[in-house]
């Protein structure tokens, strides 16, 4: 404190100096006390400051869609599969929730990679099993497998995506059943869904922009990127 006194004398400090100098002397005192920390504790702390997202709107909007998307997808499907077969469509659309609704801005949320990689996974894995289905293990192995590598070129990488390869194999009679009908409903109907509902929701704050390529749908164009 009479360091603060002598130096307000010697430079005529205003009040808004003033302020900055208790400003500066917070910053100090705090540097000072990180310091004496243990290094890995240093770490630990800027780890989770940098990594932890406290935001009451991001986290409410975030909510309010994938309960929505879930909860549609999740009732369609209690109306046409049994629940064994629900529980396993609806993990793969979980995941893709997760993407599109809680990490808006990754490139493997976009429209592109929600839409082609399942889409893409889908038609993959009724077809794989429709050739080796007598071989699960190798037909469950080899759709998930190729469906990384197609997505991988067609630049639509969408990790769900080889859940609903997965799926096509070991998702039950139910799911054989439909054979390629299962590209259209559950996959691609499911996908709309929460697309919809991202667009809304993903928009609904000045802080949320969602895609972050707003002409992804343009496949036409020249300049279409992903």
């Amino acid at each position: 404190m009479h360091d603060l006194i002598v130096l307000i004398i010697r430079k005529n400090l205003m009040p808004a100096d003033l302020n900055k100098f208790n400003s500066f002397r917070v910053y100090c005192t705090i540097n000072n006390y990180m310091r004496k920390l243990p290094r890995h504790t240093r770490i630990a702390r800027y780890i989770l400051y940098k990594e932890t997202l406290i935001d009451p709107k991001e986290h409410l909007w975030t909510f309010i869609g994938s309960f929505l998307g879930i909860g549609i997808i999740g009732y369609l499907s209690s109306t046409q599969f049994s629940a064994y077969t629900s529980i396993f469509l609806i993990g793969s659309f979980g995941a893709s929730a997760v993407l599109i609704y809680g990490v808006i801005n990754s490139p493997l949320a976009q429209p592109r990679n929600l839409i082609g990689g399942h889409v893409i996974s889908a038609f993959i894995g009724v077809s794989i099993y429709k050739l080796l289905g007598a071989q699960l293990w190798l037909s469950a192995s080899l759709s998930v497998s190729i469906s990384i590598v197609v997505m991988q070129i067609t630049k639509t990488l969408h990790p769900p995506g080889g859940a609903t390869a997965l799926i096509a194999n070991m998702g039950g009679a139910q799911v054989h059943a439909l054979g390629f009908f299962y590209v259209l409903s559950p996959v691609l109907s499911g996908v709309t869904i929460l697309l919809l509902i991202a667009l809304v929701c993903n928009n609904a704050t000045p802080h949320r922009s969602y895609p972050k390529n707003k002409n992804w749908y343009k496949i036409w164009s020249k300049k279409f990127r992903q």
